[in-house]
């Protein structure tokens, strides 16, 4: 059902004027996203979609316990609990998985609140190579739309959020673009100009450095764009703010030098030319990056040789369904499983109902297969942008749905063992309640950053989470893992290391240890826990 108690708010916020098309430094606001559950966006209710026996989908299951009234953007956290915003108010909630490790079965608890100033919603976030939390500004602030420059940081041992300031004189956050870079520091863009700044964070003290787009080279505004981490360290964006023709151009981000340089063009128009919107760009364990659009199209990018290629449409009763903001996430059987709905035929466009579900599989440029599969309850019932896609350790992605609905697809298939997080080295005689655990091995930070959407929203899950499991009882505990060695995506074999925290809580006695990445677990290493 619809939030009806933000429909008010988003009829004025919609009456906001659409994008000024140019490159300056400094653009007009920027067209307004619709707030969730608006009248003009809905859809008349079809039952969900269910793939025919032919279809290898995976299948949904709602959680035995209730949410929060506004299930918004959640994130994995390094001791394998998920935090999920409510979306529009400053509140958090925590999903802990029950001694089986099953998250179906899980339990929701409050967390301690962000400043009560604070209420985003379309904000960045992302989860630190400490285990800390942070999230910066919103497209609205109590579901009032005003592009905010609040922020905090989240420290889930202490259970507290510390506000954080914005980059000297900026004026908007918004709904920006996030990543953390493989040497582990925290970039944030400005999702209204060119300019974006890289966070130097000590314990709660957060200062920042200023990226100018003078400086870096930057090519249009950041609005409306995703980024995508790519193996080789670099950063891949879409532009949504220029040129959008036949193609779209497109730029590179290297982090050694911070720089933005040109890198050819898509092979088809993939930007919503009137709202600017594009869908996620997932990357795929066989290096390959889907870049699903807005327009209908689709496009594969090879980061090896820079080279685009036309993709399958996604297509529902003979016509394309695309994605004007939502996500997708990378199942650990290498596909991306992507949200997508109409771009017309409602108030709103492209943010129209229903919404359908594919799984999508790249093995080269010439060779890309699309699967419609089976929908969540709800999915009739709302827009791509709605949704919100992450990887949970178990394998299982973790749906959100603005309109309420929070379920789990479990997919079909598994992973290949190249694709596996490897252990060389862990302690063989751990004790609960002990830190700073030391393990070794290999493709620590998976070979995709997990989750993606466009640019409200990031859900990276690419740092390696330490699963123990007790021989005898079955009982499964998570140790927070911390001070990764990189948070780049894993050249294929790549060293890395982690440390982590014991619980109290683990069984004593026989166990086995496991490293997850991105759902993928390696194989077990025997520990004896006391």
């Amino acid at each position: 059902m619809p939030n009806t108690r933000m429909v008010g708010a988003a009829v004025a916020a919609l009456s906001a004027a659409l994008l000024a098309t140019t490159a300056t430094a400094v653009l007009a606001r920027p067209a307004v996203d619709p707030l969730p559950g608006i009248a003009k966006n809905q859809a008349n209710f079809q039952p969900p979609y269910r793939a025919p026996g032919k279809i290898n989908s995976g299948t949904w299951t709602a959680l035995k316990n209730p949410t929060a009234s506004f299930p918004d953007t959640p994130q994995l956290l390094t001791d394998g609990t998920v935090v999920m915003h409510d979306g529009c108010t400053a509140n958090w909630f925590r999903l802990t998985p029950d001694s089986k490790g099953s998250y179906a079965n899980g339990k929701w608890t409050k967390t301690a609140s962000m400043p009560s100033n604070y209420q985003p919603l379309y904000f960045a976030s992302q989860v630190l190579s400490d285990g800390r939390l942070i999230v910066n500004g919103g497209e609205y602030n109590a579901c009032q739309n005003v592009h905010t420059t609040l922020g905090a940081l989240y420290d889930p041992v202490q259970d507290k959020w510390t506000a954080v300031s914005p980059p000297s004189g900026w004026s908007t956050i918004g709904d920006a673009q996030s990543s953390v870079l493989p040497d582990g520091t925290y970039m944030l863009a400005n999702c209204c100009t060119k300019d974006a700044a890289l966070a130097s964070i000590n314990g709660n003290n957060v200062t920042w450095n200023i990226l100018l787009g003078t400086a870096t080279g930057k090519a249009d505004s950041y609005n409306e764009e995703g980024w995508t981490a790519l193996p080789d360290g670099t950063m891949l964006t879409v532009d949504a703010n220029r040129d959008l023709g036949t193609q779209n151009d497109v730029e590179i981000f290297t982090p050694n030098n911070n720089k933005w340089t040109a890198a050819g063009k898509t092979a088809q128009s993939l930007v919503h030319a009137s709202s600017h919107e594009l869908g996620p760009a997932p990357l795929l364990p066989s290096g390959f990056v889907l870049q699903v659009g807005a327009t209908g199209n689709n496009d594969v990018y090879d980061p090896l040789s820079g080279k685009w290629k036309a993709a399958p449409q996604f297509k529902v009763n003979g016509g394309a369904v695309t994605a004007g903001d939502g996500p997708a996430v990378v199942l650990p059987n290498g596909h991306a499983l992507v949200q997508v709905s109409p771009n017309s035929g409602c108030g709103t466009p492209p943010f129209c109902a229903p919404s359908h579900f594919f799984e999508a599989a790249v093995t080269s440029l010439d060779k890309v297969s699309v699967k419609q599969v089976n929908e969540p309850a709800s999915a009739s019932s709302q827009a791509s942008y709605e949704g919100r896609l992450i990887m949970l350790p178990s394998g299982q992605a973790l749906w959100t749905s603005d309109v309420g609905d929070v379920e789990l697809y479990t997919p079909k298939g598994r992973a290949k063992a190249a694709w596996k997080p490897t252990i060389t080295s862990v302690p063989s005689t751990l004790t609960r309640g002990s830190n700073n655990n030391a393990v070794q091995g290999t493709q620590f930070n998976g070979l995709s950053e997990g989750g993606y959407y466009g640019d409200d929203t990031q859900t990276a899950t690419n740092f390696p989470l330490v699963r123990i499991t007790n021989t005898s009882t079955k009982n499964v505990c998570y140790a927070r893992t911390h001070d990764f060695s990189s948070r780049g995506i894993s050249a294929k074999g790549a060293a890395g290391t982690a440390q982590f925290d014991v619980p109290n809580s683990c069984d004593a006695g026989a166990s086995s240890l496991e490293v997850v990445v991105n759902g993928i677990a390696s194989a077990a290493s025997p520990v004896t826990v006391n």
